[in-house]
């Protein structure tokens, strides 16, 4: 892997895409993610991320990704869990992409805040969204089975990104569009559910 501050922009943004969306799935499993590539020697990381190499973060990452481990996986406390890292996935993820990008220009800074931004809202708003769907059934493998697929994605979209990084992208863009896809039917889904308990109300 060629030192990330001599990778070509196209190339660092499409990573840094894949990242975004990443910890808007799950921002402390990318972030450990993140740390233990470059630690041995996966993904040399630009001097405004090398602290992320550091064993303090890989720990307190990892000891938070076990806490979002449990909590997000729990019917109903998931909604709350998700609501609240509104505030912590999408400015963590155009934090790190502001960082990483502190070699180029500041409009190529801005623009790679703002990709890292929007990917990570993309990703945290359709989990939300799906979420919202699932939380009725009354089985919580549902959830179970959801939170497993968002992790192993947040941590294999990372190192995809790291070996791969338009790849990783593209990949990341096909989850955009299924997402866009996903919450349309998801407040569609909503929207005949309330119509429904109204009527039913009203009769």
């Amino acid at each position: 892997m060629p030192d990330i501050l001599q990778i070509p922009p196209a190339q660092l943004f499409a990573l840094l895409a894949a990242v975004g969306f990443a910890a808007g799935l799950n921002v402390y499993a990318t972030v450990a993610a993140l740390g233990l590539l470059a630690r041995f020697g996966h993904l040399p990381l630009p001097p405004g991320l090398q602290l992320l190499e550091s064993w303090t973060v890989i720990a307190a990452s990892t000891a938070l990704f076990a806490i979002e481990f449990v909590a997000d996986k729990i019917p109903a406390f998931d909604l709350i869990w998700n609501a609240l890292h509104t505030f912590v996935r999408v400015p963590v993820a155009g934090l790190l992409a502001y960082q990483a990008t502190r070699q180029l220009s500041p409009e190529q800074q801005l623009l790679a805040t703002l990709l890292g931004a929007a990917m990570a809202f993309a990703a945290h708003g359709g989990k939300t969204a799906v979420r919202a769907a699932v939380t009725p059934s009354p089985e919580p493998f549902s959830n179970i089975t959801l939170s497993l697929a968002e992790d192993v994605l947040a941590v294999a979209l990372t190192w995809l990104a790291a070996r791969h990084p338009y790849i990783a992208a593209t990949i990341t863009a096909a989850f955009v569009v299924v997402i866009v896809i996903l919450v349309r039917w998801v407040i569609r889904a909503l929207r005949a559910l309330f119509r429904g308990a109204e009527q039913e109300l009203s009769g």
